[in-house]
């Protein structure tokens, strides 16, 4: 296994983490922000709970990349349509109309590290299938 790739695989497997308690803190309702992304925003019961068994899904792919990273191609691709959605919401909600003095900056400052962390997964993604090539004589 090569540097990047072992850099990928410890990224997936954190990613695998951080969505397991994203599902966790919708299940038990517990609003922390970064786990909630729009955590000061009235959720109802329902959406939490549909948000926690994504989330677990969530969890299980990025699992699954970390158990074989050719699956990290899918991570990367479904992460920036996931980024699309929230970039998209951000853009069209009107908060401030759902609850008083809630400004969209936090929600976009957790997308944007989202996107930070998508450019990581990304870079190593591509970095390790290079390493890899070269290694076998073919990059």
């Amino acid at each position: 296994m090569n540097r990047s790739e072992r850099i990928l695989k410890i990224s997936l497997i954190g990613g695998a983490v951080y969505f397991l308690a994203i599902s966790l803190a919708h299940v038990f309702g517990t609003k922390v922000p970064g786990l909630f992304i729009y955590y000061n925003v009235p959720s109802y019961v329902y959406q939490d709970t549909i948000i926690s068994f994504l989330s677990f899904g969530w969890a299980a792919l990025f699992y699954v990349a970390y158990r074989d990273v050719r699956a990290a191609r899918v991570v990367v691709v479904a992460s920036f349509v996931a980024l699309a959605g929230l970039a998209n919401i951000n853009f069209s909600t009107s908060f401030a109309d759902i609850a008083p003095k809630v400004s969209a900056t936090p929600f976009w400052i957790q997308t944007a590290l989202l996107s930070v962390y998508t450019g990581w997964l990304t870079y190593f993604c591509w970095r390790s299938r290079k390493e890899t090539l070269e290694v076998i004589g073919i990059g």
